[in-house]
């Protein structure tokens, strides 16, 4: 996968579109990522004994990864790779600047 755990992105479409965040967490079994702050949904939490009331969390819930972009200097940009020295590293297309 091109986008991992700890970089920055920007959703590209879908109702949070513009939107930017952290990735938190990358589900690469199912194209899947979880942005901090992103496609953020209310759950109803039951009570449970001991914990007391019930009570409504916000949850940060998976996005499709064809639907954000990295983000390079508040920009959105493709990634790509190139091999310098021995090892494989992420370039940003726009710029060049690796991540």
């Amino acid at each position: 996968m091109k986008i991992k755990k700890g970089d920055n992105i920007i959703v590209i479409t879908g109702k949070d579109k513009g939107k930017t965040g952290s990735v938190e967490r990358v589900l690469p079994k199912k194209d899947l990522v979880i942005v901090q702050g992103v496609n953020v949904v209310k759950k109803h939490q039951k009570s449970r004994k001991g914990e007391g009331k019930g009570q409504m969390v916000e949850k940060a819930m998976p996005i499709h990864i064809s639907n954000v972009a990295i983000s390079v200097s508040g920009k959105k940009s493709r990634v790509g790779f190139e091999v310098k020295g021995d090892k494989k590293v992420r370039v940003a297309k726009k710029g060049g600047k690796t991540i």
